[in-house]
């Protein structure tokens, strides 16, 4: 199997030429962003909220999609889709590789931003 890459670099191009200088900005969010969602989803997990679980899930896949991170994005896909099922006794492993995958995606698009302004 091959390893899907972190981010789609392609679409992040297209991003960076559209917002040009707010290009930092729109990661930066999107990074306080992430970290809020999977505090939520752990949150929703932990007092068994799957409706809640779900909304979040999908919000977050909404915004790895449109960042250029689809790995993360199908990710929250199966999370969503548990939380509609009301499955919430199986999400811990996904929730366990969405954090590691967002972890991955932010130090590529550190590495992004560095290489971009340089």
């Amino acid at each position: 199997m091959v390893d899907k890459p972190h981010l789609d670099e392609e679409a992040l191009a297209e991003l960076q030429d559209v917002m040009e200088n707010e290009f930092p900005i729109l990661i930066q969010t999107y990074l306080n962003d992430s970290k809020e969602r999977i505090e939520s989803l752990k949150a929703a997990m932990n007092v068994g909220d799957a409706d809640a679980f779900a909304r979040t899930a999908h919000s977050f896949k909404g915004s790895c999609i449109n960042i250029g991170a689809p790995h993360l994005g199908e990710l929250c896909k199966e999370a969503e889709t548990a939380g509609k099922n009301e499955r919430l006794s199986d999400v811990s492993p996904v929730l366990q590789a969405i954090e590691e995958e967002f972890q991955q995606v932010t130090d590529a698009l550190k590495e992004l931003m560095i290489r971009g302004t340089g």
